[in-house]
């Protein structure tokens, strides 16, 4: 399928990298790395968690609660990270493809650079947490291996949206939450406020690939965006968090898996990105697709 560029919106890619130079961030500077953890504050909000509401759940103490709070956030990081590390080889393939004097390039760039620095301070918070970075399941690893080559125009777009909204509504809740680590909301704060251009430059290239895509092309990229969404969303817990608290992984996954709970918070952070894909004509009334969506939890049966 030969990839088409849209023609740049210069307007729009100014502005954006206007706010990149008046509100960007240096993790390494603007977050206190030194300062110790909080007794008794949370590394994630409780009941956005995986097991909460479960029986596993009501058999741990507050202590083990918080603990695996650390875990939790933890592989949620970790996925992140290697996302970005994903999105960053997609943007470098379109800046290898795109003119180098473009105001649209200078942006492509400038949010890699967004991105080396999420991923710097993804990894060293992970390190700070003193827990394992747990990363993606296979799923998403395959989609890794295949990203570069297959993903373009709208699913590679889309694919963007769906790693960065649901969890940027995840974080967005956190960063004011007081009963959270400061490091956590700190985190949470320096990746939603650049996030946001990250994501108005994802949609508007995602709105001009759409406009023209035949039949033929729709049901190619609903295909891989249903597959991004369910790999995605089912590879933020991984299974070996549910070992910190004395957990069996296996146990703890399909308690996760099966708890209205937690399949409520993905629909709940769903609930922007969802609409968005479903008016662009990425997600099919009825099919395999669309059972894939409901599969991944974000779009509600």
């Amino acid at each position: 399928m030969t990839a088409t560029l849209p023609p740049p919106d210069t307007a729009l890619v100014e502005r954006l990298l206007k706010g990149s130079a008046r509100q960007s961030y240096d993790p390494d500077v603007d977050l206190d790395w030194d300062a110790p953890e909080v007794p008794g504050l949370w590394w994630m909000q409780p009941e956005r968690m995986s097991l909460y509401g479960t029986e596993l759940w009501d058999g741990l103490t507050e202590e083990q609660r918080i603990l695996l709070s650390k875990h939790e956030v933890a592989s949620i990081a970790s996925v992140g990270l290697w996302f970005e590390i994903v999105l960053m080889q997609l943007l470098l393939k379109d800046v290898y493809r795109s003119d180098p004097t473009s105001p649209r390039t200078h942006y492509l760039l400038t949010e890699i650079a967004d991105e080396c620095r999420h991923s710097t301070m993804f990894g060293r918070a992970i390190g700070q947490f003193g827990v394992p970075a747990y990363g993606p399941r296979e799923p998403l690893h395959t989609i890794a291996k295949l990203g570069p080559a297959v993903l373009r125009g709208a699913s590679a777009y889309a694919g963007i949206l769906i790693g960065e909204e649901p969890v940027d509504r995840w974080q967005r809740d956190a960063m004011n939450d007081e009963r959270l680590q400061p490091l956590i909301r700190m985190v949470a704060r320096i990746h939603v406020l650049e996030e946001a251009r990250h994501v108005s430059f994802a949609r508007d290239e995602l709105e001009k690939a759409t406009r023209s895509m035949t039949r033929r092309e729709r049901l190619w990229h609903q295909t891989m965006t249903a597959q991004i969404a369910y790999a995605t969303m089912r590879s933020l817990v991984h299974p070996e968090v549910y070992a910190a608290v004395g957990i069996d992984p296996m146990t703890g996954r399909r308690a996760a898996l099966s708890n209205p709970h937690y399949r409520e918070t993905i629909a709940w952070m769903g609930e922007k990105i969802v609409p968005y894909l479903d008016g662009q004509g990425l997600i099919p009334e009825t099919g395999r697709n669309r059972k894939t969506w409901q599969a991944s939890f974000l779009l509600r049966k």
